[in-house]
């Protein structure tokens, strides 16, 4: 069965990206990498537009590769990769062609309001979040916004090396 999954990093006052959606602060090389492995179940991406242009503007490679990325977005698209398409709707409908698109592999959930409206939705189904040992003081929010209590259970933690530790939850449903 398809899961629908969020894998993202904050700073420990809860901040996924800084005030201008910088990330510089998130490079930690001698950290174990667990995108790598996570990524290998992904297939396909659901990401929210801001997310899309701010990896969009990446120097390098595409780093999602092949795996189908479906942007929420209302604003017309630039010139993408061949594999990246705009969706619009509602979360469940978005939700439900992502899960198309991957078939039996799981959905990866990216950026903040994407995730907040899933996670409103009930649609989240694991939710891993590595906490970085920065305090920003500003930026783009993870969960600021929710508008209902979620309770969670966690499955895992892990020490990633530098500080980080990622911790895996799912919905107590």
């Amino acid at each position: 069965m398809t899961r629908c999954r969020v894998f993202i990093a904050s700073s420990l006052d809860g901040f996924i990206a800084g005030p201008d959606d910088e990330l510089d602060w998130l490079d930690f090389p001698d950290a174990d990498d667990t995108f790598t492995p996570f990524f290998a179940d992904v297939g396909a991406m659901l990401m929210g537009r801001r997310t899309y242009d701010v990896v969009s503007s990446f120097d390098g490679p595409w780093p999602y590769g092949d795996t189908p990325v479906l942007v929420a977005t209302r604003r017309p698209m630039p010139d993408t990769e061949p594999t990246v398409r705009a969706v619009t709707g509602s979360i469940d409908d978005m939700v439900a062609e992502a899960k198309q698109a991957a078939g039996e592999r799981d959905v990866y959930l990216d950026g903040g309001e994407l995730v907040r409206q899933a996670l409103e939705a009930g649609l989240v189904d694991e939710m891993t979040v590595t906490m970085i040992p920065v305090v920003l003081g500003a930026g783009r929010p993870l969960f600021a916004g929710v508008g209902n209590r979620h309770e969670l259970e966690l499955q895992a933690t892990r020490e990633l090396g530098s500080g980080l530790v990622q911790l895996t939850y799912t919905p107590v449903r």
